[in-house]
């Protein structure tokens, strides 16, 4: 498993971003149009008395009040627009029917939807599932989905002959979002747990298998799910994912878990790719960026459930299952910690450490430039 995602091919993003095209470029034009209008309307009730002359003044000022958009200074730069993911088309950036009908078709490469149990998962599937070389599960982190697999699941597949298996977690993504409550599902860990073995069985995946884990939270729950079920894993890849109890919470499950701010968070259609972007180096493409968005923008359930999930979350009881569950004398299965030193929310110290207490059974690669999600950035 090390040697086939070692061997997938790395390149490198452009040197340069859009946000520093943004700084470097010169004032809107938008800001002239404001102050001559402005001036235009002073003008206007300056000289009244010639009837002809204010005549044509408030036709041009009517005119330019028209055309005048008060997110001009944005919208009219072609850095800032690129920067912010704005479209050509600006009614679809603020109409959200129309971003959905955009949209709405994006980001489900190699998916299809199995139930398993009351719920519906949406799972992506490469390669076949009779490969010799076995099959490898990806699981993501919260508050993104399995689409950020979907170059690496591509290649694993057709350049070494692995079938891959990558599902959206229950209130993620493209599958069933429960609602807390209500349903029996109700975004605890062990809840969690529980459906996933559920879904592993409607998939007939084969143990032992190859798991890949990345991210926080529902990541993590991978991962403690890794220490219940070793039997069932041949091997161990990690990508930055908290390991240790002095990982880092980033400030979006802070606000989260607070009362009625949390609410109003949950509900921003961007958060995710915000999310994604505030922990790389590099500002996401808007063909990506619309996927990321697609499930917050469609209903209000996936940010119902990133809610649920970050409230339920036990942050240092979890840390401190994995730090010692993975630690020598306690694990042994071949572990690969594949670490983006970019990443913004967790310090390459914590893979480090994280390798340190166990370095029989934990190897570490550090990949240069990467972020938090080494396999959407590389």
């Amino acid at each position: 498993m090390a040697s086939a995602l070692l061997s997938l091919p790395f390149n490198l993003p452009p040197s340069s971003s859009p946000l520093s095209a943004v700084l470097n470029s010169p004032k809107p034009k938008s800001h002239i149009r404001l102050f001559t209008s402005s001036r235009r309307r002073v003008r206007v009730t300056a000289s009244a008395a010639d009837q002809e002359k204010t005549k044509d003044t408030e036709k041009d000022s009517d005119s330019d009040s028209a055309a005048f958009n008060p997110f001009g200074f944005v919208t009219d730069n072609p850095s800032s627009r690129s920067a912010i993911q704005i479209s050509e088309s600006p009614a679809e950036s603020g109409n959200v029917g129309q971003m959905l009908y955009r949209i709405e078709d994006k980001g489900k490469e190699y998916g299809k939807y199995f139930r398993a149990g009351e719920y519906v998962w949406f799972v992506r599937e490469t390669g076949s599932a009779e490969s010799e070389r076995g099959t490898v599960v990806f699981l993501h982190g919260a508050p993104t989905q399995s689409y950020s697999y979907r170059n690496v699941m591509s290649q694993l597949s057709e350049d070494f002959g692995f079938h891959c298996l990558a599902p959206d977690w229950l209130g993620f993504g493209f599958s069933d979002k429960p609602q807390a409550g209500y349903d029996d599902f109700d975004y605890k860990e062990e809840e969690f747990h529980k459906e996933f073995d559920k879904l592993l069985d409607k998939l007939r995946v084969k143990s032992p298998f190859y798991l890949v884990v990345q991210g926080f939270l529902v990541g993590s729950y991978g991962l403690t799910w890794a220490l219940k079920n070793p039997s069932k894993i041949s091997k161990l890849a990690i990508l930055n994912t908290p390991l240790t109890v002095s990982s880092p919470v980033p400030g979006l499950f802070k606000q989260l878990r607070f009362p009625f701010l949390g609410e109003f968070t949950c509900q921003n259609a961007v958060m995710a790719e915000r999310f994604i972007e505030a922990g790389s180096a590099y500002v996401l493409k808007l063909e990506k960026a619309d996927v990321y968005r697609l499930p917050y923008l469609s209903s209000s359930g996936p940010g119902f459930a990133l809610l649920e999930t970050t409230r339920k979350a036990n942050f240092n009881g979890i840390l401190s299952q994995i730090s010692s569950g993975f630690a020598s004398g306690r694990w042994d299965t071949p572990t690969l910690v594949v670490w983006g030193i970019s990443d913004k929310y967790l310090p390459q110290s914590t893979a480090e450490e994280f390798q340190k207490a166990n370095p029989t059974a934990v190897q570490l690669k550090l990949i240069e430039g990467a972020g938090h999600m080494p396999q959407e950035d590389w």
